[in-house]
């Protein structure tokens, strides 16, 4: 009975503390789904190329073109090593017009981590994965709504994604420099934040204002 009872203290106290390596697994995939779901959302990709899943207690779209699986995950693999490093300042995904080439909105997460995890990676942080999950369940939310608040693409679009890392990372071939691809003209909503204790993740669009 006591082993038990141990064993269901330990279980329930693994599920409310988090370290370096926990945290870059729920970050990177939060990536994943919210690329996914901006890029369905605002039509980047056509809506019969999405599968539905269910995440975060929500309904959740995700892309089921070879190419863009593909692309999507070597971008999250290279991410999550940078994110375990605490080498990514932010994460940005721009929608570019394929016409004009103008940037139409900017994704933008900016990311903080802790220091003292960097130092110490087993050390655990308290937080439950409920409270994480609630978190991101708004942020997704928001982005969901986006189509309410932002302008309508006109142009067909692609997109790109940036990762601003520390200068002294190591950076694969395949990956280039790039500009920041500002938007002129600018309007801003700020979204949603999410923390878990290891990492801090805050939410912004910026959209091109009608001239």
């Amino acid at each position: 009975l006591n082993l038990r009872k141990t064993m269901s203290r330990q279980a329930q106290a693994t599920k409310n503390t988090i370290t370096l390596k926990g945290s870059t697994e729920i970050v990177t995939e939060f990536f994943g789904y919210s690329i996914n779901s901006i890029l369905y959302q605002r039509g980047i990709y056509p809506p019969e190329s999405f599968s539905r899943v269910s995440k975060y207690g929500l309904q959740m779209l995700v892309t089921s073109d070879n190419g863009l699986q593909k692309y999507l995950q070597q971008v999250l693999t290279q991410l999550s090593e940078w994110l375990y490093a605490g080498s990514v300042q932010k994460l940005v995904l721009v929608v570019t017009s394929l016409e004009t080439q103008t940037v139409l909105e900017r994704w933008n997460f900016d990311i903080e981590t802790d220091g003292s995890s960097l130092e110490k990676p087993d050390q655990e942080h308290e937080k439950s994965e409920k409270d994480i999950m609630n978190e991101i369940q708004a942020i997704i939310r928001q982005i969901t709504a986006s189509v309410t608040f932002l302008p309508l693409l006109q142009d067909a679009c692609t997109f790109d994604l940036l990762v601003y890392t520390d200068n002294n990372v190591d950076v694969p071939q395949t990956w280039e420099e790039s500009d920041p691809k500002y938007i002129n003209n600018q309007q801003e909503v700020r979204l949603r934040s999410f923390s878990t204790k290891v990492h801090k993740v805050d939410a912004m669009v910026a959209y091109k204002a009608e001239d």
